[in-house]
């Protein structure tokens, strides 16, 4: 059983699991992540940090959304161990829709296949580079619109 629940991105397992985030994605793409993610983005009104963890307790995966400009998120940080990242990316979704947002937007690495299927999978579509993600050709930007929260 995963839970996944609101936590502060600067807590010990929570900073743990970005660690572990890091070493994957640098193994992956050449570059940890971590210039394009300060935790106090997400400690900003319609925000939102998650941790899940499994039945006993342990950190296994985080995310995040951020604002981005009016009724737009920004996920960040995903990572999930043992099959938790669709209960994570439901979470947000849920989170960011009952905070306003229509839609939801992310970047990843072209490279980073197996994350753009997960996407995909999830109903992400691809959309045009928006911010720093703008003139990267190393970047993919997809983005889904989202149900009003009920």
């Amino acid at each position: 059983m995963v839970r996944v629940e609101p936590c502060d991105p600067r807590e010990p397992d929570a900073v743990a699991v970005m660690a572990r985030l890091s070493g994957a994605l640098a193994a992956i793409t050449g570059d940890g992540g971590t210039a394009s993610f300060d935790p106090s983005d997400v400690l900003v009104p319609r925000s939102l940090f998650v941790l899940a963890r499994d039945g006993e307790g342990a950190a296994i995966g985080c995310g995040a959304y951020r604002p981005l400009e009016g009724d737009v998120a920004e996920i960040k940080r995903m990572y999930a161990e043992q099959g938790c990242g669709a209960a994570l990316l439901a979470k947000l979704e849920r989170a960011a829709s009952a905070d306003g947002y229509r839609q939801v937007c992310l970047s990843t690495r072209k490279i980073n296949e197996r994350a753009t299927a997960f996407y995909r999978r999830h109903g992400y579509l691809p959309i045009a580079p928006y911010g720093r993600y703008a003139g990267r050709k190393e970047s993919i930007c997809l983005g889904k619109a989202l149900i009003e929260a009920i």
